[in-house]
């Protein structure tokens, strides 16, 4: 080879410029160069071979005979070193000389077919990098056009035969039509048929053959393809001997068949040998060489495998840096750096998990990154760089539970899924992908709909991977464990024995050897033992626990999932012990978690879990065996719950809960502080929630009765101002989140110039997230988390100035107290653990009043109530007012009374009081009990009552400071018709009282029937701050959100006033029946119309308890706004109690028994 270039350089020596042969010296210099560069993979020898390209091209003009053949020469070297070094323009001119070549070669010419092959051969090039298809199908049309100028026995036939073989496989790999790809292996095999034993091209004929049987048996799972792709290789590496220019490619492609079928069959003898043959791949392409970062990357990669079956670090850390030197030989502008970037941040990733070195798993993701910036749209392999960043970023999220890692991985899953068609062959791998994240996020947030909607894209999923396909195991396994989730939510068997069925068959295509089979086995034994903990059948048990067991044994010390069979296996074994009492089951138990927990780096996003199960195993063992060590080492475990860096997931909360019961239990110290650190994590979890009001189950689930329990426990521990601060934290979650939103910003405004333009910074992030808090949707899923961390930042750089460290968190009890300014807050609490009241006072510690009354007694009386006001107005209404009574006076002896002989020694009679019940307290009249005997006083005739769901919102309500009068508008709105319902007949006489008393001293308006409507209400309370509305009130028991105010084109729900801004708003008064009735599953959220009014601003609300009687209303209204008007004309929302009080007394022997307590004051 040496000697043909000096050959040719001599012969050019002897053509100086002019001379008639010069250009084709020129160009013989140039081929031979190039040759030698074919060989060598020397860069200067191409460079040197395109400068003397160029030189014999601007010797042939046009019309010269040898000119095509110049743009044909030319052409071919600059998509030679566009291979080499990547470099875009050089492929483009590439192109466009291929075409000029083309376009001065006379139709009919010999080498016609050749100069379309090799146009189309640049073209793919240019499609491999920027996937434009039009190029692709550009590719198929210019080699079927070749094919067609090379009939059967034409010399050049195998050319566009294997050109066009190799274009459809590119094409199926974009589009994943399986007849691309049968036609492709038809045409190799055709190919090969003319490239007998002993031609020069038939290796390259095998090795094109064997790729495409991969791509078949990758897509079908036949193994007879990937065997018979593995000999065609091994017969190609046969023909290219050492020194063969080839040899490096073909012990690469071998070497790659064997990694795919160890991954399928798991025999390591396939794997070592494929790191064998990329070993001896590299050392023939030494530094410069074309082909090296490709076999430096390949190398990594089966090394990476291997690390991940045996776990040997060297592997794993021998494959980090053979990626960084191929990255290196990569470098911008590359059309394989995203590779390297891509397969680097792999590697880094499972250091991570290895080692737990957070600089591994922030590289990667960064490298993750800049490998999807360099990827234009379009390009084929940029689904593939979306799901390495959304898997990298899922895995960090598991690793610190930083909840926007979770939601931005969702979000790229969904981007990647959109790029594939739905019959594309690898649409499977992305729905998976998105269903696991979405499967990981129902394990953080318990939000229902994400667990449904990963259910239906594995089962699309699966519907992809047929029979025998190699990825069809991954999808089964998949699908059961989202199945066998939604049958812990929701109990329906059929879920459970499906995942059963799914995990079984799972196991079938792992056989042993095979590198997930531990997976499969876990996943089995975890499914057996949640069917034994539904049916108690011991079996299923036992054969779980040997599952675990074999798992366990294929994941050895350093294996990244270790910790997690070593977990599920002692959950087993604990089980197995609660069953049949075996000591040594629940020692092993222990023994196992230590390891779990052990190998679990602190932050670890399951490590809460994890010191849970050990935890519960030791109390086991402790009151099994009196072992006092083992209970002290559990409450020092749960201990370090409270140190959780990460927002808390329902695991995390699940874990506080468990430390609170066992605390109860036992009678520990750190009860309070268990039930501190389970309301902090539920303020953190419910923050998480998306469209709170459409995940309302999931709030209603979490909340419980934590906050009555830890109230109780406070109380029974003496820490009475404690006991106020988590009641507080735990109740009405849903509109504290929402109040968030409208956080009054006056002293931080007047603070300094940095606080005003924080207040105004964080006024615009809560109004932008306020608008999207209840409707949000899966679309907007960036846009708010992009919000959500603006918002979080302006909270934090609020907190970082003085006077403002807790702004937003919970408040104190020294903050609640002020709500008592103007008289006294009695918490009314119901618990598993004992009934208490709690009197808040403005200048005095609280006053606690022990309750001689059960909770179960609470409730049964609350439902006893329930049902006689539900049959109010019947036939019979003296004996409903009789038994009425009887609750009113159960009421008073067991509750109410012993407050008030409390509240005697603190205020005088006559004086206002707030009511603030909790759980089964919330529905009970407590503002109406009393002896109801002769010569006697009830609660209305000692004290004016008032309620408030909770101290906070009264404390709010205080703060906001009242317009001025003059500014200060009223609005009174009725509807009487509903739509197939009861017409309210009084509705237009209760407004015209309420105009005759307001409309001399208030600006007044009034909206009926026709002007009536949601929107037009909606508008209207927007200009003024007083209403009166009296229409319909709907309440929806089930779907709390959906109770309204009936107006005259539908309904005005709780979701369309939470959405509102009102300016201002004073008073409310909802002269409408069922307002202040909620959820019955959660009293303590306060789900009501009512509370709903109150919560978008006005400090003061009337509401109904149960159905009022169209007339009484208006008797009603008009007694109360007889009263509300002060001698002075000015209206002042704080007189409403006082109004509402008088009005009854005036009405109390004109209306029945039922309907003088109906109506309850909110507010201050």
């Amino acid at each position: 080879m040496a000697d043909d270039v000096q050959e040719h350089r001599a012969a050019l020596q002897s053509c100086p410029p002019g001379h008639s042969g010069r250009s084709e010296s020129l160009s013989n210099l140039a081929l031979s160069l190039w040759d030698r560069f074919k060989q060598r993979g020397v860069p200067s020898d191409l460079d040197e071979a395109i400068e003397l390209d160029r030189a014999a091209l601007l010797l042939r003009p046009a019309g010269h005979s040898d000119r095509s053949m110049s743009l044909n020469n030319l052409a071919i070297s600059l998509q030679d070193r566009f291979q080499q070094r990547g470099v875009p323009s050089d492929l483009d001119e590439a192109i466009e000389l291929h075409r000029a070549a083309l376009f001065f070669l006379p139709t009919g010419h010999s080498d016609q077919s050749m100069y379309l092959n090799n146009l189309a051969l640049s073209l793919r090039d240019r499609f491999q990098q920027r996937s434009v298809p039009s190029d692709l199908d550009e590719i198929i049309e210019l080699h079927r056009a070749a094919l067609l100028l090379c009939p059967l026995g034409h010399s050049l036939r195998y050319l566009p035969l294997n050109g066009l073989a190799i274009s459809l496989r590119d094409r199926f790999q974009q589009r994943g039509v399986p007849s691309d790809l049968d036609e492709s292996i038809e045409l190799h095999r055709a190919a090969l048929l003319l490239c007998p034993l002993g031609h020069s091209l038939r290796s390259l004929s095998l090795n094109g053959l064997a790729i495409s049987l991969r791509d078949r048996f990758q897509q079908h799972g036949v193994p007879s393809d990937l065997d018979e792709a593995i000999e065609l290789h091994r017969a190609a590496l046969f023909l290219r001997p050492t020194g063969h220019s080839d040899q490096s490619m073909s012990l690469n492609n071998l070497a790659l068949n064997l990694q795919t079928r160890f991954k399928q069959q798991g025999a390591l003898s396939d794997l070592d040998e494929a790191i064998e043959l990329h070993r001896a791949a590299l050392l023939l392409c030494p530094l410069g060489h074309s082909f090296r970062s490709m076999s430096l990357n390949n190398l990594s990669i089966s090394l990476r495998d291997r690390f991940q079956q045996r776990g040997v670090p060297s592997d794993l850390n021998e494959a980090i840096e053979l990626h960084r030197a191929a990255l290196s030989l990569r470098p911008t502008g590359h059309s394989d750096r995203f590779m390297s970037l891509n397969n680097l941040a792999i590697s880094l990733r499972d250091r991570f998990q290895q080692r737990g070195v957070p600089s591994d798993f922030d590289e990667a993701i960064e490298l993750h990154r800049a490998a999807v910036f360099i990827l234009p749209t379009g390009h084929s392999e940029r689904f593939g760089c979306l799901n390495n960043l959304a898997a990298s970023l899922r895995d960090r999220f598991r690793q610190r539970g930083v909840p926007s890692d979770l939601d931005e991985a969702i979000e790229l899953h969904r981007a990647a899924l959109f790029l594939l068609p739905t019959d594309h062959s690898e649409r499977s791998m992305p729905l998976n992908n998105l269903a696991i994240s979405l499967w990981v996020r129902f394990q953080q947030r318990g939000v229902p709909s994400d667990l449904d909607e990963a259910i239906e894209l594995q089962r699309a999923a699966l519907f992809l991977l047929p029979i025998g396909h190699s990825e069809r195991s991954f999808s089964l396994s998949n699908l059961a464990i989202s199945l066998r989730d939604r049958f812990r939510e929701r109990g329906v068997p059929s879920d459970l024995d499906e995942a059963i069925e799914l995990d079984r068959a799972a196991l079938l295509l792992r056989p042993t050897g095979h590198s997930d089979r531990s997976v499969s086995l876990n996943n089995l034994a975890i499914s057996l033992h949640n069917r034994f903990q539904q049916r108690g059948v011991p079996s299923d048990l036992d054969e779980a626990i040997e599952l675990d067991r074999a798992a366990l044994l294929l994941r050895p010390l350093g294996h990244s999932l270790r910790s997690t069979s070593l977990n599920n296996l002692a959950v087993s074994l604990r089980d197995r012990f609660q069953q049949r009492g075996v000591p040594s089951d629940l020692d092993e138990a222990i023994e196992l978690h230590r390891a779990a927990l052990f190998l679990l780096p602190t932050g670890h996003s399951d490590r809460p879990t994890f010191l849970n199960n050990l935890a519960k195993c030791l109390r086991d063992r402790s009151q099994q065996r009196g072992i006092l060590s083992d209970l002290d080492e559990a409450f020092g475990l749960y201990l370090q719950l409270s140190d959780l860096s990460h927002a808390a997931s329902r695991g995390d909360l699940s874990a506080a809960k468990s430390w609170a019961t066992s605390a109860e239990e036992t009678n520990h110290s750190s009860t309070v502080v268990a039930y501190q650190t389970a309301l902090k994590f539920l303020d953190q979890h419910v923050a998480l929630l998306p469209s709170p009001s459409r995940n309302f189950d999931v709030i209603r689930e979490v909340t419980s009765s934590l906050a009555s329990d830890a109230f109780s426990c406070s109380l029974r521990r003496g820490a009475l101002m404690t006991a106020v601060e988590l009641v507080e934290q735990g109740r009405a979650v849903f509109w504290t989140q929402l109040a968030r939103f409208r956080t009054p910003l006056n002293e931080l405004s007047a603070s300094n110039a940095a606080g005003e333009a924080l207040a105004a910074e964080f006024m615009q992030c809560s109004v932008l997230l306020r608008n999207k808090f209840d409707g949000s949707t899966e679309d907007q899923s960036s846009q708010i988390r992009k919000l959500t961390a603006k918002w979080d930042d302006v909270i934090s750089r609020i907190r970082a100035l003085p006077d403002f460290s807790r702004f937003l968190l919970p408040p104190l009890f020294s903050d609640l107290q002020t709500a008592a300014v103007g008289g006294p807050v009695i918490i009314v609490n119901a618990s598993q653990y004992g009934c208490d009241a709690l009197i808040i006072l403005a200048a005095q510690d609280p006053v606690h009043v022990p309750l001689d009354i059960a909770q179960a007694e609470v409730s049964e009386l609350s439902s006893e109530f329930r049902s006689l006001v539900e049959r109010v107005g019947s036939s019979n209404g003296q004996l409903e007012s009789f038994k009425i009574v009887g609750v009113l006076r159960k009421l008073w002896l067991r509750i109410v009374g012993p407050i008030v002989q409390a509240l005697r020694k603190c205020i005088k009679p006559g004086s206002r009081i707030w009511w603030c019940p909790t759980a089964e307290f919330t529905p009970l009249p407590l503002h109406a009990a009393g002896p109801y005997e002769k010569k006697t006083k009830n609660l209305s005739h000692i004290y004016i009552s008032s309620y408030t769901p909770t101290l906070a919102t009264l404390v709010q309500a205080r703060q906001r400071v009242s317009p001025d009068a003059s500014m200060q508008h009223f609005v009174a709105i009725g509807q009487a018709n509903l739509d197939g319902g009861k017409e309210l007949r009084h509705v237009t006489p209760e407004l015209a009282v309420v105009a005759q008393r307001l409309a001399p001293v208030v600006s007044f308006i009034s909206l009926q029937d026709s002007d009536a409507t949601v929107q037009g209400t909606l508008d209207a309370l927007h200009q003024n701050q007083w209403l009166h509305l009296a229409c319909h009130g709907i309440p929806n028991r089930q779907q709390p959100f959906e109770s309204s105010f009936a107006m005259r084109d539908g309904p005005l729900m709780i979701k369309d006033i939470i959405r509102s801004d009102w300016q201002n708003p004073e008073f409310a008064f909802l002269s409408a029946c069922h307002t202040t009735v909620g959820d019955e599953k959660s009293p303590d959220e306060s789900i009501h119309l009512a509370a709903a009014m109150q919560f978008s601003g006005f400090r003061s609300v009337i509401g109904s308890m149960w159905s009022v009687e169209d007339e009484v209303a208006r008797q009603i209204v008009s007694a109360f706004y007889e009263n509300l008007v002060d001698d002075s004309g000015t209206l002042d929302c704080t007189r409403a109690a006082m109004a509402l009080h008088k009005a009854m007394k005036k009405l109390r022997r004109k209306i029945p028994l039922e309907q003088q307590i109906v109506f309850i004051h909110i507010g201050i």
